[in-house]
């Protein structure tokens, strides 16, 4: 880490190099103010540009530090110290401004950038809100409504629409930035009095808030750092800016400390440490990939074409008849179509993305595929002779991938002569839209196929998790848990509705019955009507299908609203009497904990199978594929905050099950992820 300051004419520039990405720590913030205040004292200084190396400006405070004992100067003291200068301060802004940079930068004087900066506060995406001013100078710059929009949703804005807003004062040329600063600098270095922004007046008042807050009522329910931004940025509006920063300074503080936040935090590093992979040679060369060719023009497979093409690589779709083939290219096209008419997309783009698009009935259509990946019917016999053919026609060196939710991907492997060139590729629907991708590591998968499928994952834009051969992977075994005790709570007496409205509560985004519905009671369904082996299968055998037919654990009316049916009701107390199930009252608390410790338990099941490396990629695996709330940073993290030791005691106190590793980690008083003693 480097703070150099050099004089050029009367302009001093302050130049920080703290790579990667110019992160605010502590030795950044001292650097940094010895280096103006030593400028402020210099007489022939007339102006001071703040510049970054490397390839962006400040992209933060040092989340490292977050939670330990603070050491000065502090991030609002140097940007205070900054805007109180008597010299005008320079922000030369390239990259990203994000967090604490963006704080730095609207303490400064002006702010220059170019075209391909991005500026933004999303504090709230790690449970905080911007503890440095932001919330009491980002309204005084671009008012209270826009400022509302920016720090609550923490999304960035280009430099275009930055200066549009008054954010950013001049847009410069690319490739040009210190030069344009420096030209800014000198043409402003006599202008007084200094455009202070704390001492600028608010424009707006609390109605764009209470506006935004009801609009985004439902996304935000339970969080805390949104009300706290609401709150911080209501002082901004009623308060002088010494008191409103410290306002916003005390509801930091209580974030920080608070539960959100550190779920969030972990949840920050656990995505990262998810692209880690345990035993694989991070020197590895991914194979190239141009070229993919996907069976299966359905739904899936047609939101997996999408996913791909909309990266800018080519795509070979094959079904096995026109009638699918037509309607699946149909829906890629209004896809698209919907995406630029909703301004996602431009026309253009639209329009390259169907280009790279070819068709095909003919599996010797896949021999130029760098990857095939399958998306046909989830039946082992189907996917191994889809494997065969695919293995037939394709290409020496092709990788060949297999969407399956739940099969043996081995199993499938062993259809053709390059079990070492398969993996499991597992997208979640809409693939095109889903950030999650599980990638499945069969017993011969080879370590460059893996690398590839990482890289693969990371260009066109997916999380990806590692997961090891086993049924239903890491997501859908715990889904599966937490189905088959939700079963039982159906047999119980509890109806569909209740178990739904506890999960709700708790912060899901559905329940699980209402998931079902959506996604098809008859997902996995055997199609006998002799065999009713459980609750699905009676619903299934009377029509009750989901969502699609009107009528599953719901009913369902034209627009698709749910409402609880009687019907469906009937027929889970009718199999259950069948079952000689007694019934019962069982309190909210208690469905939760035995539908969501239940997964807990599974989780450690899967530690210590393998299939999952670590308790954090479950928590990526739930919060990306099946709404977990990020702000309660995924299963496993939960279930530690609330005690691995009470989760241990009240599943035994069910009657449930209690997996060795959980039950080892409850005694010792360890998380998850410690390590194993020897």
């Amino acid at each position: 880490m480097t703070v150099s300051a050099t004089l050029r004419g009367a302009i001093l520039e302050i130049m920080v190099d703290n790579p990667p990405v110019n992160a605010l720590g502590h030795a950044v913030r001292k650097g940094l103010l010895e280096a103006l205040e030593a400028g402020a004292r210099q007489p022939e200084v007339e102006a001071i540009v703040i510049a970054c190396a490397g390839r962006t400006f400040f992209a933060g405070a040092d989340i490292s530090e977050f939670g330990k004992p603070p050491l000065d100067p502090i991030l609002p003291d140097l940007c205070n110290a900054i805007e109180a200068l008597a010299k005008p301060v320079v922000a030369a802004i390239h990259g990203t401004a994000l967090g604490g940079g963006l704080e730095v930068a609207l303490a400064c004087h002006y702010r220059v950038a170019v075209p391909s900066a991005r500026l933004g506060l999303p504090e709230v995406k790690l449970g905080l809100i911007p503890g440095a001013g932001g919330t009491q100078r980002l309204p005084r710059l671009v008012g209270v409504a826009e400022a509302t929009d920016m720090i609550v949703s923490g999304d960035p804005i280009p430099a275009g629409k930055a200066a549009e807003l008054g954010l950013v004062d001049h847009v410069g040329a690319e490739g040009s930035l210190i030069e344009e600063a420096h030209r800014w600098a000198q043409v402003i270095a006599g202008r007084r009095p200094l455009p202070r922004t704390g001492e600028r007046p608010v424009a707006g008042d609390a109605a764009a808030i209470d506006r935004y807050a009801e609009a985004h009522a439902r996304k935000l329910r339970g969080q805390t750092a949104p009300q706290a931004c609401f709150e911080a940025l209501r002082a901004a509006i009623d308060l002088p800016l010494a008191e409103g920063l410290a306002v916003e300074r005390g509801l930091f503080r209580q974030l920080v400390a608070g539960d959100q936040s550190a779920a969030l935090r972990h949840y920050f590093f656990a995505e990262r440490r998810a692209a880690r992979i345990d035993g694989l040679d991070a020197s590895i060369e991914p194979l190239p990939i141009e070229t993919v060719g996907v069976i299966g023009a359905g739904t899936m497979g047609a939101g997996i074409a999408m996913a791909f093409l909309s990266k800018g690589l080519r795509v070979v779709l094959l079904e096995t008849g026109a009638d699918a083939l037509d309607r699946g290219l149909a829906n890629i096209r209004r896809t698209y179509e919907a995406s630029v008419a909703k301004g996602r997309m431009t026309q253009e783009a639209g329009d390259q993305a169907l280009a790279r698009l070819s068709t095909t009935l003919d599996y010797a259509a896949l021999g130029g595929c760098d990857l095939i990946i399958e998306a046909v019917f989830e039946l082992m016999a189907v996917k191994r002779e889809v494997f065969a053919r695919i293995d037939a026609v394709a290409r020496p060196g092709a990788i060949l991938a297999t969407n399956t939710s739940y099969l043996d991907i081995d199993e499938i492997a062993a259809a053709t002569g390059r079990p070492d060139h398969v993996v499991g590729l597992h997208f979640f629907s809409p693939a095109n839209i889903m950030k999650l991708l599980e990638v499945v590591r069969g017993a011969r998968t080879s370590p460059r196929v893996l690398a590839t499928a990482m890289a693969l994952a990371k260009r066109i834009g997916k999380i990806a998790v590692v997961a090891g051969n086993g049924y239903g992977f890491i997501g859908n075994r715990l889904l599966a848990r937490r189905r088959s005790e939700a079963f039982e709570l159906l047999l119980e007496g509890v109806a569909p509705w209740d178990i739904d409205e506890a999960h709700v509560g708790f912060g899901m985004p559905m329940g699980p019955f209402r998931m079902s519905d959506l996604a098809g009671v008859d997902i996995g369904w055997h199609r006998d009507p002799a065999r009713v082996e459980n609750v699905r299968d009676a619903l299934c055998a009377a029509g009750r299908l989901g969502q699609k037919a009107g009528k599953g654990y719901y009913d369902y009316d034209e627009a698709r609203q749910a409402t609880p049916s009687a019907e469906a009701l009937a027929i889970i107390d009718a199999f259950a009497r069948g079952q000689g199930r007694a019934r019962r009252d069982v309190p909210r608390d208690d469905i939760l904990e035995r539908t969501l410790y239940a997964m807990v338990d599974e989780g450690a099941r899967l530690l210590a199978e393998g299939i999952a490396q670590r308790a954090s990629d479950i928590d990526v695996v739930w919060v990306n594929g099946y709404g977990w709330p990020s702000y309660l940073g995924g299963p496993m993290h939960w279930a530690e905050r609330t005690g691995l030791a009470r989760i241990v005691e009240r599943l035994r106190a069910h009657g449930m099950p209690v997996a060795p590793l959980l039950a080892e980690k409850a005694a010792r008083g360890e998380r998850f992820d410690d390590p194993q003693p020897a």
